[in-house]
């Protein structure tokens, strides 16, 4: 028997803060943080739909510790104004779980291709906005909790057109998104392990789940591909509080590692409870990691103030 959210431990007095915690894996992640005790800070692009979320939340658990804020990650305006509403106020945990699949190509209010500036961007300036509310000096380090995808292993970080200004496909740019998650969070790990912060950051996937990004995805679709997606989410798909164990294992369980990678480990990784697995080859380029750092912090005009990790000798 693996793990389960039945073993979450005891999360009173810990605050969480959740990116797109109103539908899907998001809102299942919110549901179970709560009915644990956490408080949780559910960051919304909508406000309206976090608030139907948590009053749905409040008719399974009445005292849950909810509180919805505005945060659409598709502007660094409003990125900004959420961590200033955060205040002083100390974060145990940030999981940065909000993301779009596989859209025709748009651009956010900053100019930046959506799946890239949502995915990747809008999350690399929110954790560097935060960083200073870390509760890091407790007896647990704080957590960073970033959602990937396992299509991030047909990934490229392309650096000469990241917003897919020149050509564009759907597919790639949403892998594109997902490695550069990858590559994230583990050059985050690096960079508290260089300034010893006592904090984590951690990588996850949620395998194969029912949530709303498919349907999303294929509105634009024809009829065919629409039946098609719907199908395959009906027979091959888990649910999504399924799909939330490894976000949920890596926000709370005590033998979670910084810089590792968690996904469901049953049929091809794509539904089962949680493990540690490897990533993409191309997720442990440290030197890709470190460009893709230096890039986001001009892109979003957010520099994170922690001591780059020393790059590994070049064998001669």
């Amino acid at each position: 028997m693996g793990w389960t959210a039945a073993d979450i431990p005891e999360q009173r007095g810990h605050t969480v803060v959740v990116t797109g915690a109103n539908s899907g894996i998001g809102l299942e992640t919110t549901r179970e943080l709560a009915r644990n005790g956490a408080t949780v800070v559910m960051a919304c692009r909508d406000t309206d739909r976090g608030e139907n979320a948590a009053r749905d939340i409040r008719v399974d658990i009445p005292d849950a510790d909810l509180r919805v804020e505005t945060c659409d990650l598709a502007s660094l305006e409003s990125i900004r104004a959420f961590a200033d509403r955060l205040g002083s106020e100390s974060i145990d945990v940030l999981i940065n779980n909000a993301g779009t699949m596989a859209i025709p190509r748009r651009e956010t209010a900053d100019g930046f291709e959506t799946q890239f500036g949502v995915n990747h961007l809008g999350h690399f300036a929110l954790t560097g906005l935060v960083l200073d509310d870390l509760r890091t000096d407790g007896p647990e380090p704080a957590r960073i909790v970033t959602v990937s995808s396992g299509l991030h292993e047909r990934g490229k970080i392309v650096f000469d057109d990241l917003h897919g200004e020149r050509g564009y496909d759907r597919w790639d740019a949403y892998s594109q998104s997902k490695l550069a998650n990858v590559l994230f969070a583990y050059e985050l790990e690096r960079r508290f392990r260089a300034g010893g912060v006592n904090a984590v950051s951690v990588a996850v996937h949620p395998g194969y789940a029912d949530t709303q990004l498919q349907s999303r995805s294929v509105e634009d679709r024809g009829r065919v591909i629409r039946t098609a997606t719907r199908l395959a989410n009906t027979v091959l798909a888990q649910p999504a509080e399924q799909g939330a164990l490894p976000t949920l294992y890596a926000a709370t369980a005590p033998d979670v590692e910084g810089g590792a990678y968690y996904g469901p480990g049953g049929f091809m990784n794509m539904r089962g409870t949680p493990e540690r697995q490897a990533s993409s080859d191309r997720s442990y380029d440290r030197e890709t990691a470190r460009r893709l750092w230096d890039v986001s912090s001009e892109r979003t005009g957010v520099a994170c103030a922690l001591p780059e990790p020393k790059l590994a000798k070049r064998s001669s």
